[in-house]
Formats: structure tokens, C-alpha cells, sequence
């Protein structure tokens, strides 16, 4: 068990943390083998907590590898949009359950461009019958400088009714995007009436500099800013939320209506974050 959690006292888990982490245990820098990671995942489903994981996080081309298994997947299509469809239809001939699936934008040239190729491959697996109506995909926006370029992007995910992924972190100090930036990316998907997702870097709840000197964002701040900047709290607001590292008076704030936007994010260890809400005192209802 997690430090902060007792075995002993059964949990029911508060609504804003349920279905909040989506288990990427096997990507950098868990690296975990896909068969264990696979079979700690679905053991967890035993554990008082169990609803605070969402789904089981896998690239496209490890899906061959996995069959048979009980959990909800969410797939990171490695590829451009032309492999849309296709780890849909893999998903379903092995019998798996596909919850979500994940893709980037890969022209940095034409991001807009790329956002409405995705849509329409995301369109012709649907109108195929390949991929269900009912399961969301996500596009990554890459950071390229030019916030026109991006928020084109965004313009066109939202138009066709997909969703954000935001880029939280990741292995060197520049992956981490700066509070205003991430303030930003919150802020138009918003104004967009867009769900969001985050990937890499929110190990822990709250923001911290990291081993390494990395600064990174907390999952609790992001909660805390979305609702803020959705209840049309200033930038500098948000930004400030954003860059708080008092997990008591994070603890203590109003986080109410923020999962209606911020849906999740992707981690490599569950017991870090399982862990922080127990020290703050966080989950249990």
C-alpha cells in the first residue's frame, strides 16, 4: 500500500480524483516491462483505490503483445494519421477493450494542416465502424514557438470534437513547459470547450524542483488552475496557481468542476501520486 493510506480503512474516493491517472508505466523513465506492468495494473483493481486509475497506457505497436487483457487501454498511436484506424481495429480482432486513443501533431510546418488530417482519419475510422463514436482521441499540440500555429491547431482539434493532450514534462529540463505557457494551453482549451489531457512530468501533487532541478507542475495546481481560469480567474491568477507549492492551502482550495475539462493524466508510477494525496490529506470521502 502507498505511504498515507491505511489498508485497513476502506476508502471511497472523492469525485474530483476519480479516474484522474492514467498508468504509463511502461514509458520513460519507469520503463516498466509491458507483462508486469500489464499485471500490476489490473492487481491494483483490488486495491480500496482502484478508481483513481483510469486506463493502462500502451503504444499501438505493443498491442500485439497484450492479448487478452481485462484492462481499459489507452493507445499512443506512433505514427501519422494514416495509423489512426488501424490499432482501432486491433484493439477489437484481439478482443481488447480500447478507451482513448493518443496522437501528435508531426508537421511543425502546418500544424492546422495536421490537426484536420488527424480529424479526418479520426472520421473515416468512425464512419468504418472501426473506431466507436463513444471513444474519445487525443491530439498533442508540440510547442513550436509560434502561439498562431498553435492555437490554429486548436482550433481545428476542437472543431472536429477531439481533445487536447498537453506535454507536462519529460526527460530534460526544456520539456517542462513555463507556468505562462501552460496557463495559456489551459486557457485556450477552455475558451474552446475542450478536454484536456496531460502526459509526463506530474509525478507528484504538488509543484516541486525535482532531483534533477527540473521544475515541475503539480496535478493538483493544474486541477486548482483549470478551475480557476474556467471561474475567469486573471492569467497572472492562474500562472500564480500554477507555480504555488503550499500543498496546504492547495489542499484547502475549491477544486469543484475541474475534471469536466482537465480529464486525466499519464504517469509512470501510481504510488507517487497516490501517495502525495495521502499526505495532504486528499481522496477519501
Amino acid at each position: 500500500m502507498a505511504r498515507g493510506y491505511d489498508s485497513a480503512v476502506p476508502d471511497v474516493l472523492e469525485p474530483a480524483f476519480v479516474g484522474l491517472i492514467d498508468d504509463a508505466a511502461i514509458f520513460p523513465p519507469g520503463n516498466a516491462d509491458l507483462h508486469a506492468a500489464s499485471a500490476a495494473h489490473v492487481a491494483r483493481w483490488d486495491e480500496p483505490w482502484a478508481d483513481l486509475v483510469a486506463t493502462f497506457v500502451l503504444r499501438d505497436t505493443d498491442i500485439p503483445l497484450l492479448r487478452g487483457s481485462p484492462a481499459k487501454l489507452s493507445v499512443v498511436v506512433t505514427g501519422g494519421a494514416g495509423q489512426i484506424a488501424g490499432p482501432a481495429g486491433l484493439c477489437a480482432k484481439l478482443g481488447l477493450e480500447l478507451a482513448g486513443l493518443e496522437t501528435a501533431l508531426r508537421d511543425l510546418d502546418d500544424l492546422a494542416g495536421n490537426a484536420r488530417r488527424v480529424a479526418a482519419a479520426v472520421d473515416a475510422a468512425r464512419g468504418d465502424g472501426v473506431l466507436d463514436d463513444d471513444v474519445p482521441v487525443y491530439v498533442e499540440v508540440p510547442h513550436v514557438g509560434s502561439t498562431a500555429s498553435w492555437l490554429s491547431a486548436a482550433d481545428e482539434i476542437a472543431g472536429a470534437e477531439l481533445r487536447l493532450k498537453f506535454r507536462t514534462g519529460g526527460l530534460e529540463a526544456d520539456a517542462f513547459p513555463a507556468a505562462h505557457a501552460l496557463a495559456g494551453w489551459i486557457d485556450a482549451a477552455l475558451d474552446r470547450e475542450t478536454p484536456f489531457k496531460c502526459t509526463a512530468g506530474l509525478h507528484h501533487a504538488v509543484r516541486n524542483t525535482s532531483p534533477e532541478g527540473f521544475e515541475q507542475h503539480g496535478f493538483l495546481n493544474v486541477m486548482l488552475a483549470t478551475h480557476r481560469a474556467f471561474e475567469g480567474a486573471k492569467v497572472a491568477e492562474v500562472v500564480a496557481t500554477l507555480e504555488e507549492r503550499d500543498g496546504a492551502e492547495l489542499a484547502a482550495a475549491d477544486r469543484s468542476g475541474a475534471r469536466r475539462w482537465f480529464m486525466s493524466f499519464g504517469t509512470c508510477s501510481v504510488d507517487e501520486p497516490l501517495g502525495d494525496l495521502g499526505e495532504l490529506g486528499l481522496g477519501r470521502v
